[in-house]
């Protein structure tokens, strides 16, 4: 007979840590408001840079036959013909290539001129894979499209949030999507990141991350809300996210290794995204403990229906459990 050994897991962080995380709330909250005003900023005055999917152009893959695509020698090449931005990276294996081209003048004709022109300075070293045109028309509502999967993303999320706990939290959680998202976009804006559909999914996710962060504090938040009736907010919120913090952290340094292998390791194809969710997660963790939290902790919130939320903040009042 075989004895399974006890084991209880590893505590990566000690029982009792009483981080003062509200003693920054207005710092971080400021801070964060300022950095949404700026990348709104950026992103009207910088614009993005839009990828062929968002502006339209021609996308081609190619494969060398030799076994090795040198995409230097490619670049001196296609870059010499004049047809404006052209962009080859690898992608799949190292024979494979992946050529964007952007919109030229003249519609779909002139176009497929331009996708000609480029498998002719190719020459017969290449064979063509696939090649897809993206019209102005399509692009922009890809554009319109993406923009509404975002917004309504959040809109679900806030609805969810409130159903499921008080419009506080919801508050709460809306500000830091808007946060994590606005930050996000304005950083690809500021240093001209490649912005196209995959972009749009890395946001998408991102959202997904950080409302899971904000729901599992809230949670705790709530339970500490019917435990401890009579404790302060300002320091139940920071009993919460400190009861909370190994989880967070831990979830977000596993994501982030997983990120950083795909990074490194995925090829260029996937770079931008990658690095959109390596930020995402980031500033996803941030904003569950320094925005959404800290709203709370501004707005109030009632332990008892007949008490006013500054009553409840300080914690008088004989209070009762939290709705569920």
């Amino acid at each position: 007979m075989f004895l399974v050994p006890d084991f209880k897991g590893i505590d990566f962080f000690p029982h009792g840590t009483q981080l003062p995380f509200m003693k920054f709330k207005s710092l971080c909250v400021g801070l964060s408001l300022v950095a949404m005003a700026l990348s709104l900023a950026i992103i009207m005055v910088k614009g993005f840079n839009y990828g062929v999917d968002f502006k339209g152009g021609s996308l081609i893959e190619v494969r060398a036959k030799s076994g090795h695509a040198d995409i230097g020698k490619m670049r001196d090449t296609l870059g010499a013909l004049g047809l404006g931005d052209v962009q080859i990276q690898s992608f799949g294996t190292d024979a494979d290539a992946l050529i964007r081209i952007e919109q030229q003048p003249g519609g779909d004709d002139a176009q497929q001129v331009a996708a000609t022109k480029v498998l002719e300075a190719l020459g017969g070293d290449f064979d063509q894979r696939r090649i897809e045109v993206v019209g102005p028309a399509v692009s922009s509502e890809l554009r319109m499209t993406g923009l509404i999967a975002v917004l309504a993303s959040i809109a679900a999320i806030v609805m969810y949030v409130w159903f499921r706990f008080e419009w506080q939290f919801s508050v709460g959680v809306v500000l830091g999507l808007f946060h994590d998202v606005l930050v996000t976009a304005g950083i690809f804006s500021f240093f001209q990141l490649g912005f196209d559909l995959s972009i749009v999914a890395a946001l998408l996710t991102i959202l997904g991350y950080s409302v899971n962060d904000s729901v599992v504090v809230a949670d705790r938040i709530r339970e500490n809300l019917r435990k401890y009736k009579k404790m302060p907010l300002t320091e139940l919120l920071n009993l919460s996210i400190n009861e909370t913090l190994s989880r967070t952290i831990l979830t977000g340094v596993t994501t982030i290794a997983v990120l950083l292998a795909l990074f490194f390791l995925g090829g260029e194809v996937i770079q931008n995204f990658t690095f959109a969710m390596l930020f995402g997660v980031l500033i996803g963790t941030y904003s569950s403990i320094f925005i959404a939290a800290p709203v709370i902790d501004f707005l109030g919130i009632k332990r008892d229906w007949s008490e006013t939320p500054a009553a409840a903040k300080t914690g008088g009042g004989g209070a009762t459990a939290a709705r569920p």
